[in-house]
């Protein structure tokens, strides 16, 4: 992790001095703050990083003699049988419409991405899922 946060500081330096340069030499406004905020952001990554890779112990992409194997192992779970996320696809894209349609389609997509995250949230805490 170390070395992601020292990407992202990096990274936060760049887009300072091409902000201030941008800013300067074209003077418009709209770029300029997307790219203060790029810098905001990537501060704030490489600040998150830096702080936990002192908390956790050294990982394999930090040690420079390490091979790609050393890294590998399980990533996590991820549901095989969900419906969840296609609910939420839904959802999102009727709130999406709604945008180009009219606000008050936003009244149906609401309660359906509201109750898929619920569903989604707390698909492993009930039914026959629950001692996964």
């Amino acid at each position: 992790m170390k070395i992601q946060g020292k990407m992202f500081m990096w990274l936060s330096v760049f887009l300072l001095i091409m902000a201030v340069v941008y800013g300067v030499w074209s003077k418009e406004p709209a770029g300029t703050t997307a790219l203060f905020l790029a810098f905001g952001l990537a501060i704030m990554v490489g600040f998150y990083l830096g702080f936990t890779a002192k908390r956790v112990d050294v990982g394999a992409q930090d040690n420079k003699e390490a091979d790609v194997a050393d890294d590998a192992g399980e990533v996590g779970f991820f549901s095989p049988h969900s419906w969840q996320p296609l609910f939420l696809a839904i959802g999102g894209a009727f709130a999406f419409l709604a945008v180009a349609i009219g606000w008050w389609l936003m009244y149906f997509s609401l309660p359906l991405i509201l109750a898929s995250l619920w569903g989604w949230v707390f698909e492993y805490y009930r039914g026959e899922n629950r001692t996964q």
